[in-house]
């Protein structure tokens, strides 16, 4: 029981240590001029044709929790699969701007 126990404690330290170095990532992932147009404060860009390529240099790791939005939800589900698919764990598709908005409490 004693090593049960151990274990769980040190589990729990473990994820607490992950998560400390963690941070969320809010990512438009519609073109630049749609972007340019309207976005949620906060949001980086990353077009979803080339979220694969250009996700390191914005420095976002793959224990970060990253969600994703476009227009209508379609764009940022292709986006979700390509970072999951590359190893991203913590990946979230937000649908469109407006219901990430809602969900965020963002204008």
């Amino acid at each position: 029981m004693k090593r049960l126990v151990r274990l769980v404690i040190a589990w729990f330290v473990y994820a607490a240590c992950m998560a400390v170095g963690a941070k969320t990532v809010l990512i438009d992932v519609r073109t630049e001029t749609e972007y340019l147009q309207e976005h949620i404060d906060g949001a980086i860009n990353i077009d979803h044709r080339a979220i694969s390529r250009l996700i390191e240099a914005e420095k976002v790791a793959k224990d970060d929790t990253v969600i994703l939005y476009c227009r209508s939800g379609r764009r940022s589900a292709l986006a979700q699969e390509s970072l999951k698919a590359m190893g991203f764990s913590r990946v979230e598709n937000y649908g469109g701007i407006e219901a990430a908005r809602k969900r965020l409490g963002k204008k």
